[in-house]
């Protein structure tokens, strides 16, 4: 049985015990323990159709800014305003639905992939990263959180890595992997990734299935582990090819997220990885998607299989987060969405 209600936010929720429901009705958090679904797209909006899409990644670092290090250092010698901390936020959550609709530095985005999207943490000040956003959008969301063991605490690892502010213990809140919509979002699932560093930090994937007018495109957005070494990371890329093969079974597919390729090495692996199960990438190895002061470094990526780039860009100059928008304007294969394996 199903109960209808209006949610506080405006969005209609219905409680379900499938994932599959129809993309215009928004989920309670308590319907899928596994993934949260929910929509702002007005019901009387047309099912878009559109020749082609922009498809965007983009580690929002629960839109608290881009001061990381300077942030961190702050916070070490005890300056804090946690009081400012909510509307920062919601601001930043707004600078971020306009860079992603207005058309300035990028095309309108017609799906975005989330990373760091917290929910109710005391670091992003009680919002909801990315219901938020998708309610200043106007879009469908999947929301999957990471599965953090209960009094897991942070410990130092790379220097360089422990900047970062950190969701308490004790937190009821968690950060997660997103999917924001315009275009039907007809099925969600969470992927659990191998790990053998930072129990604090498991990993995840999300992969999602959406209508491109009659055509189906499937997504898997990742946030890779930074801690572990390059063989960690292809690890982690493996499981997710492996699951992309079985779900996608030939139609058109994409894996973007942050894929923390902050060396070389790890760009030139991962590149050679997944270019050699048949993806691929119009970003240069080297481009500058995340940075720290005049630091810029090559963290987040867009591959395809089954589709043609059009064009491509990262969104600069946006300072919700230490990442940049990366976006790629695609067109999918006519071959009836099939790519041979």
């Amino acid at each position: 049985m199903r109960r209808r209600r209006l949610c506080n936010d405006g969005a209609t929720c219905v409680k379900v015990t499938t994932l599959t429901a129809h993309p215009s009705i928004a989920f309670e958090r308590d319907a899928q323990p596994d993934i949260e679904r929910g929509s702002f797209v007005p019901p009387d909006v047309p099912t878009p159709s559109p020749s082609s899409i922009v498809v965007t990644t983009f580690n929002i670092r629960y839109a608290v800014g881009s001061f990381l290090i300077t942030g961190s250092l702050f916070r070490r010698i005890g300056i804090r305003r946690p009081a400012r901390r909510p509307q920062l936020v919601a601001r930043n959550i707004s600078k971020a639905a306009r860079a992603l609709s207005d058309g300035e530095r990028m095309p309108p985005a017609d799906i975005v992939a989330l990373q760091e999207a917290d929910r109710e943490t005391v670091r992003a000040g009680g919002r909801h990263v990315a219901r938020e956003l998708a309610r200043e959008l106007r879009m469908h969301y999947a929301r999957a959180a990471m599965r953090v063991p209960a009094g897991e605490e942070q410990k130092s690892k790379q220097w360089y890595l422990d900047f970062e502010e950190l969701i308490g213990a004790d937190e009821a809140g968690d950060t997660g992997v997103a999917f924001l919509s315009r275009v039907p979002l007809i099925d969600a699932e969470r992927l659990e990734l191998p790990w053998s560093e930072c129990a604090w930090r498991p990993r995840l994937a999300l992969g999602a299935k959406f209508m491109v007018g009659e055509r189906t495109l499937h997504l898997f957005n990742a946030h890779i582990d930074p801690h572990t070494g390059t063989e960690g990371q292809l690890a982690q890329h493996e499981a997710i090819l492996t699951r992309a093969g079985e779900l996608s079974a030939g139609e058109p597919s994409v894996l973007l997220g942050d894929y923390n390729t902050l060396r070389s090495e790890s760009r030139t692996a991962t590149r050679r990885l997944l270019e050699s199960h048949g993806y691929t990438s119009p970003l240069p190895n080297g481009t500058g998607t995340w940075r720290a002061g005049l630091l810029r470094l090559h963290a987040d990526w867009i591959f395809m299989r089954g589709a043609r780039v059009k064009r491509w860009g990262v969104a600069r100059g946006l300072s919700v987060s230490d990442h940049w928008p990366v976006w790629v304007e695609i067109e999918l294969d006519e071959r009836n969405d099939k790519v041979e394996s």
